[in-house]
């Protein structure tokens, strides 16, 4: 299981991507595509690279990529190295994918059922209609993973101020203070080295049904936009542990991304 949040390989099935663009949103059904655009998603690559990544002769992937960018969800730029060649990149972002073998049969009235009028508590209602929102789009397929954590790194970045310390171990105490008061989970730090922190109670997936697959998306974009700001580096929070995967809590590793891959920020201070 990919639990890195990192863009796969999508299998040949009936499986929709959205990407933004700069014109608009586009929708994306063709597989080879849909590969070609996972793995542009990863990184910007030569020519050569994605007719490997496709497993489709050079005409075929010339056709794709020149459909594609007159869309305009693709670009391309000249290699520095070789100006007779280009290098290729999207020009947005993945918004969602619709996979009908993605859909889920829980009845909302099972989520719906566990609110209580009354309450006088706003949270609970938050909670309800949070929950009663996201299951209703997985019934149909639609996975706004993308969007959230999108949405989830705008959150992280204007929450930062509010919970910045120069200590790592101060950083992830205020951090967790904050969830707490404001009945997002509690959190622990479970490691130092790698960096682990486990959230219980989860506001955004604890009453998710268990479909086996991450699902704290909105999470995952706010803690990795904490951490970036924090380490002054890319940094992803992997979520590799959630209630939508059978556990009793959803457990994030803190990884530095790099050149080279990702290393683990462990107990590093800020410079």
């Amino acid at each position: 299981m990919n639990s890195q949040g990192q863009p796969g390989r999508p299998k040949a099935n009936l499986e929709i991507d959205l990407y933004s663009t700069p014109s608009g949103p586009r929708a994306v059904d063709n597989p080879v595509r849909r590969t070609i655009l996972a793995a542009l998603r990863e990184r910007e690559r030569t020519f050569d690279e994605i007719v490997s990544l496709a497993g489709r002769a050079k005409s075929t992937v010339s056709v794709h990529l020149q459909e594609m960018a007159a869309a305009g969800v693709i670009g391309s730029r000249a290699d520095p190295e070789d100006s007779r060649k280009k290098i290729f990149y999207v020009t947005g972002g993945l918004v969602a994918s619709i996979s009908p073998d993605e859909r889920v049969v829980d009845a909302l009235a099972v989520y719906a059922g566990a609110y209580r009028p009354g309450s006088g508590d706003p949270n609970t209602f938050y909670r309800l209609a949070f929950r009663t929102i996201r299951v209703a789009l997985m019934q149909e397929g639609v996975l706004l993973d993308p969007l959230l954590t999108r949405a989830g790194e705008r959150i992280g970045e204007e929450l930062y101020p509010a919970v910045a310390a120069p200590e790592t171990g101060a950083f992830c105490a205020k951090i967790a203070r904050f969830w707490e008061e404001h009945r997002l989970g509690r959190i622990e730090v479970a490691e130092m080295e790698p960096l682990v922190l486990l959230v219980y109670d989860c506001f955004e997936c604890a009453d998710l049904p268990v479909t086996g697959k991450p699902a704290c998306a909105l999470d995952s974009g706010i803690l990795r936009a904490l951490f970036s700001r924090h380490y002054g580096r890319p940094t992803a929070a992997i979520e590799t542990r959630c209630y939508a995967m059978g556990f009793d809590h959803c457990r994030f590793e803190i990884i530095m991304e790099g050149e080279n891959g990702c290393e683990s920020a462990g107990a590093r201070t800020r410079e």
